[in-house]
């Protein structure tokens, strides 16, 4: 038999991880890419937490992580989750006492980082309380605390990365411990992709893709995008979080668009226009209103909302259904794509979302 995490026939097809659940949740083996967020408010303000993460299910998350810097947090974790509905991870640095405590204290998983856990007698002393838990454990390694080599910092990376995550991941198979996951996180894109592709090659272990600190929504969404596309389109991680300076449902759902666009997940798309000197109506907050009405309501479908006459009857007889504005103050509604009414431009949003809330209506029984 060959040795748990070691891969094999690498060039053969498609990356096979194994599989881990957290929860409810079937990480890796197959199953479809999860989602996950990390709460983002004083451990001790549990009533801010069970907000946020409950914004953020609402959103789409499937995993949500909370940080346990102290034997409060680690304490908190049943509350949060009975209280949410996520499966949680407690997310530990420094402390392996504080990753046993919640274990016990009933965290879905946990996420350890090979900079700073310690020694041999830590990394037994973790995996002996998840495996009487039943729980997995992450081990998160990031480019920015990669483990000292001699005493002596090391400098990020891709070997050094993918070396901290085969190296933990053998202490635990050393320990008889085989329920792990692996994240290799950099702020860098070159680097991300380069590192998880490596160690994809190398192990069968499940990934949990994404960067340490993507940065600002809209830059921290293009950043994460720009890294994880790549790696998914490969069939390269089981896992993601996008890690933005914002809150968790704004994470969750930068998330699922992106796997949304790969065709890795179901989910609502708007087709619309830049807009230019031809359009014929307000674009832009009529997308913008279509988009928050198919993230309401869950609907599965692609809407075109287009300006002019150019590529607007295209799109939107392309679309599920979609509206085209016309230069004469009149447009076209479509539907399946043909045309099923041609109205004044002014009307056409209220058709559309007619037809929207329709389809709402018939999904939610």
């Amino acid at each position: 038999m060959r040795r748990p995490g070691a891969r094999t026939g690498a060039g053969d097809g498609p990356r096979c991880s194994r599989a881990v659940r957290i929860g409810a949740v079937r990480v890796g083996g197959g199953a479809p890419v999860s989602i996950q967020t990390m709460a983002k408010a004083d451990p001790r303000d549990t009533e801010r937490i069970v907000r946020q993460l409950r914004a953020a299910r609402a959103a789409g998350c499937d995993i949500a992580r909370v940080a346990v810097p102290d034997l409060t947090a680690a304490r908190s974790i049943s509350r949060i989750r009975e209280r949410t509905g996520l499966p949680i991870v407690a997310d530990v640095h420094f402390d392996h006492r504080l990753a046993i405590e919640a274990a016990r204290c009933g965290a879905d998983g946990l996420r350890v980082n090979p900079g700073n856990l310690g020694g041999p007698r830590a990394v037994r002393a973790v995996a002996e309380a998840a495996r009487a838990a039943g729980i997995p454990i992450r081990v998160g390694v990031n480019a920015g605390s990669l483990p000292k080599r001699a005493g002596r910092p090391v400098a990020a990376s891709v070997s050094a990365v993918v070396r901290a995550a085969l190296d933990m991941a053998n202490e635990f198979f050393r320990c008889e411990f085989f329920e792990l996951k692996v994240s290799l996180k950099a702020f860098d894109v070159p680097l991300t992709i380069a590192a998880n592709r490596a160690f994809a090659a190398a192990s069968d272990l499940p990934i949990h893709l994404g960067l340490t600190e993507a940065g600002p929504p809209l830059s921290g969404a293009v950043r994460s995008a720009a890294a994880l596309a790549p790696l998914l389109l490969e069939g390269i991680g089981d896992t993601v979080r996008i890690s933005l300076s914002g809150s968790p449902a704004e994470e969750v759902r930068a998330a699922r668009t992106l796997l949304v666009c790969l065709g890795l997940r179901k989910g609502g798309a708007v087709v619309s226009c830049p807009t230019c000197g031809r359009t014929s109506a307000e674009v832009v907050p009529v997308a913008r209103r279509v988009e928050h009405f198919l993230e309401e309501s869950g609907l599965s479908l692609v809407v075109a909302v287009m300006g002019c006459e150019v590529n607007g009857p295209g799109e939107a007889r392309a679309a599920d259904v979609g509206i085209a504005f016309g230069p004469r103050g009149r447009g076209l509604l479509f539907e399946g794509g043909v045309v099923v009414e041609s109205a004044p431009n002014r009307e056409l949003e209220r058709l559309l979302m007619c037809r929207l809330r329709q389809a709402a209506e018939a999904r939610h029984g």
